[in-house]
């Protein structure tokens, strides 16, 4: 049988081309992310798959895949907003993906005083709301919780939930670095982050990623597993799909 070269090095160059045009869409413009864990209930529930815009802040090495280190600095540089929910690698290891809301910009002080959040010495306003029985996921157990609309001074609000017993109290006082940022999950007592200062702690601008943006598919693993077809309708968040991200 004779081989067509013409018909492989065809094929290849528009494998090449797609993979090219596939990196760059990736890091600067659109970039598909899981939710593998339940830090940022109710916002985002385990199995969510979501759009981060990759440009809203600028690029830096993180910006492209595995973080080739080409330079320390961050180009067309925005400054990010109290209340986004943003990508952005961890600075343990400079690898791991968390996701999170924006609390503290460069030169805030944060502190949780009797379960509420204090921002530069005012309390972010919390405002009860009525879900009778709320549970949530913390890692693989359900607990009671109470859900809170909190609004930031620049007026973005969002819902965080607290556990019913045994909620995070009180803290240090929290002063963000020049050129870094302070981040929360919405699942306060689920949520490994800033207040962590040796797992998480606070996030260079240069670990930025980018800013979540929309919920374009969901799954739920605790009902089976997308490959099983049968149970689609089950499985699939149907409402879910296509859900703006606040």
């Amino acid at each position: 049988m004779k081989i067509n070269k013409k018909f492989f090095y065809d094929n290849l160059t528009t494998i090449f081309y797609a993979l090219i045009i596939a990196i760059i869409i990736r890091s600067l413009l659109f970039q598909p992310f899981y939710i593998p864990s339940s830090s940022m209930e109710p916002t985002l529930l385990v199995g969510d798959r979501l759009f981060v815009s990759k440009y809203t802040y600028g690029y830096s090495k993180h910006s492209f895949p595995f973080s080739p280190k080409i330079s320390n600095s961050r180009f067309f540089f925005k400054e990010p907003e109290r209340g986004d929910v943003v990508v952005f690698k961890t600075p343990v290891d400079n690898r791991t993906d968390y996701i999170k809301r924006l609390i503290g910009l460069p030169g805030d002080e944060i502190q949780f005083i009797d379960g509420d959040l204090y921002l530069n010495n005012n309390q972010v306003l919390k405002t009860k709301k009525n879900i009778k029985d709320l549970k949530i996921y913390c890692g693989k157990q359900i607990i009671n919780a109470i859900a809170f609309n909190e609004k930031l001074p620049n007026g973005h609000s969002y819902i965080a939930v607290y556990k019913k017993e045994g909620s995070f109290k009180n803290s240090d006082k929290y002063i963000v670095p020049r050129n870094h940022y302070f981040f929360l999950g919405d699942n306060r007592d689920c949520s490994k982050d800033s207040r962590y200062l040796n797992s998480v702690g606070y996030v260079s601008k240069l670990n930025l990623v980018g800013k979540a943006r929309i919920i374009f598919f969901s799954t739920n693993k605790k009902k089976g597993n997308i490959f099983q077809i049968w149970k689609w309708f089950k499985i699939i968040q149907w409402n879910r799909f296509f859900n703006i991200i606040n």
